[in-house]
């Protein structure tokens, strides 16, 4: 027979929360930004990281969001301006809140040293500015990814299918947006939308990974790429394949070392069928090079190659009994 639990008096109550509260407060510090309300402006809000987000790819990907007000023969130019100001007005006021963090946690802050004094809202209003001029390149790019899938997949009758249904497609062109904030140096916001495509799609890109012309995912799902991936032109991977890190180096303290080259390059004309794994940042696929399913690579191969896992031998039965 379970016991019940006779409910706490509100005085005993209000004493718990009041110790667990503050027990609580005992476990956070403000080195690497671990206290958000130790933060003038506290954390970018992922919702509204998000919703920008998804403006922004009905930029390049008209449609994807929101057709209603294509439904509306809104006129597309006036489309592109609406989506763009709006994504442009949400993200600029999360990009203020997380310019900060670019020196979060990064040793010159921690060990008490002066961090850099910049003008954030300026450096977000450039960040943006900067960010839009390059959605033109963006869409390019997108359009390219959109001929590969669709020439690369017999099942896909139409751009549009492409377009509104691939999964793969949403995850690569969130990277691409999510890329150029990278490379602008902002953080947390490229991860935040990284991380909501990886859930909505099952393929996790890291925002720093460089990725060429013409990029197809095949099934999409399970897929991970790391941050320092190089990718070349017209590569075409299937579900589960990991470019991956082989080992962490580290520091004298222990911590893994930042910004070093840790996952492999794939250069152009690759194709990497299912649940392949390649890890290492010395690690190059050669270009034209074909890697099996199920094969786990930690070492270089020359262009051309072909490389396949040895199976273990099959044995087949009848299920009547004969044979």
């Amino acid at each position: 027979m379970v016991k019940k639990i006779k409910p706490l008096k509100r005085m005993a109550g209000l004493k718990l929360q009041e110790e667990v509260v503050d027990s609580l407060l005992l476990m956070f510090h403000d080195d690497g930004g671990d206290r958000p309300d130790g933060l003038m402006l506290g954390y970018p809000n992922p919702k509204r990281v998000v919703e920008a987000l998804q403006l922004f790819l009905d930029v390049i990907l008209p449609g994807k969001f929101d057709t209603e007000a294509l439904e509306l023969k809104k006129p597309l130019k006036a489309f592109l301006k609406d989506k763009m100001t709006k994504g442009a007005a949400i993200l600029e006021k999360e990009v203020v809140k997380a310019i900060p963090f670019r020196w979060k946690g990064e040793a010159a802050c921690v060990e008490g040293k002066r961090c850099p004094k910049i003008d954030v809202a300026g450096e977000s209003h450039a960040v943006m500015a900067d960010f839009c001029w390059r959605l033109p390149e963006v869409r390019r790019l997108v359009i390219q990814d959109i001929r590969a899938a669709y020439r690369g997949d017999p099942a896909a009758l139409t751009y549009a299918e492409v377009k509104l249904a691939y999964p793969g497609l949403l995850a690569v062109a969130t990277h691409r947006l999510a890329h150029e904030l990278y490379k602008l140096n902002v953080p947390l916001v490229p991860r935040i939308m990284s991380e909501w495509t990886h859930a909505r799609t099952g393929v996790d890109i890291n925002p720093g990974a460089r990725i060429g012309e013409g990029f197809f995912i095949d099934h999409a799902t399970g897929v991970v790429i790391g941050e320092t991936t190089e990718i070349g032109n017209h590569v075409k991977i299937y579900q589960g394949v990991t470019l991956g890190a082989r080992s962490f180096a580290l520091d004298e303290n222990g911590n893994p070392i930042k910004h070093i080259k840790r996952h492999p390059t794939v250069e152009d004309n690759v194709v990497i069928y299912a649940n392949a794994t390649i890890l290492g940042g010395d690690t190059v696929i050669g270009k034209g090079s074909v890697i099996g399913g199920n094969v786990f690579l930690m070492e270089s191969v020359p262009p051309n190659s072909f490389v396949a896992a040895k199976h273990a031998e099959l044995h087949i039965r009848r299920g009547d009994g004969a044979g």
